[in-house]
């Protein structure tokens, strides 16, 4: 079943303070939202997750990992994660049990989505959880890849487009891992990848406004999850087009 997050109501209903700056939950439940003595969602099958973060300007986060599979997307700033400058909209994808970070706000803070297809408990900080990570190794790989900055399409931009454009921004390999980007004139429209070769996809509303089939207009900085069995994702713009960025997750042997 496709899901789908709409900027407006997420921002307007779930963004709450937390001691790690601001935190609007858009799809599944995470750590700061689950309530006392409810149990966590299982970690085996398809959980997904997404979330925006605001960290105020020099805010830190310390190199960490995280236990599931993770997109992190810049929507808003910029600063600096592990070795690379970030700004919007730059994708920065990381396997279960990759250490990476810090992750640096500059001056004017910054913005970024997490977006996970399984459930994740939590950060483990480096260095006290180096050891886990260690034994993890035998079935995790060290994985992250990047593209971006990907400035969203200004208004005018948009206004300009006479056809629908897209392209891998991170190459597909062969488990499936990969990030695409789409560009879409006034009321037109996409279908995106087969999410079967991979393990879920999310799609990101750069700029501009689309809906999924039989689903409402959504705004800039909404978005959309697709099950690894669900039809390929098709979409249409808004009336003043779209800019559209999907990152679907590896496969994974999944109980």
């Amino acid at each position: 079943m496709i899901l789908t997050a709409d900027s407006t109501v997420a921002l307007n209903t779930s963004r709450r303070k937390t001691a790690n700056g601001w935190l609007t939950t858009f799809i599944g439940k995470n750590r700061n939202t689950l309530q006392e003595g409810e149990a966590m969602p299982s970690a085996e099958g398809i959980y997904p997750m997404a979330f925006l973060v605001e960290k105020e300007g020099a805010a830190v986060v310390h190199p960490h990992f995280h236990a599931a599979d993770q997109y992190q997307v810049i929507v808003q700033g910029s600063g600096r994660l592990g070795i690379h400058d970030i700004a919007s909209v730059a994708v920065h994808y990381t396997d279960a049990y990759s250490a990476y970070g810090p992750i640096i706000a500059a001056g004017e803070g910054v913005s970024w989505f997490t977006l996970r297809n399984a459930w994740d408990p939590g950060a483990r900080y480096m260095p006290a959880a180096r050891q886990q990570l260690r034994e993890a190794r035998a079935k995790f790989q060290h994985r992250e890849a990047t593209c971006g900055p990907l400035p969203p399409l200004t208004d005018q931009e948009l206004a300009a487009l006479t056809a629908p454009t897209g392209g891998a921004v991170i190459a597909e390999t062969a488990d499936g891992l990969g990030t695409w980007r789409y560009t879409v004139p006034a009321n037109g429209s996409i279908t995106g990848p087969d999410p079967s070769s991979g393990g879920g996809q999310f799609w990101l509303v750069s700029s501009g406004s689309a809906a999924v089939t039989g689903g409402a207009l959504l705004p800039a900085q909404s978005c959309v999850f697709v099950a690894p069995d669900d039809a390929a994702a098709f979409l249409l713009a808004g009336p003043a087009g779209a800019d559209l960025i999907c990152m679907q997750f590896p496969k994974r042997a999944r109980d």
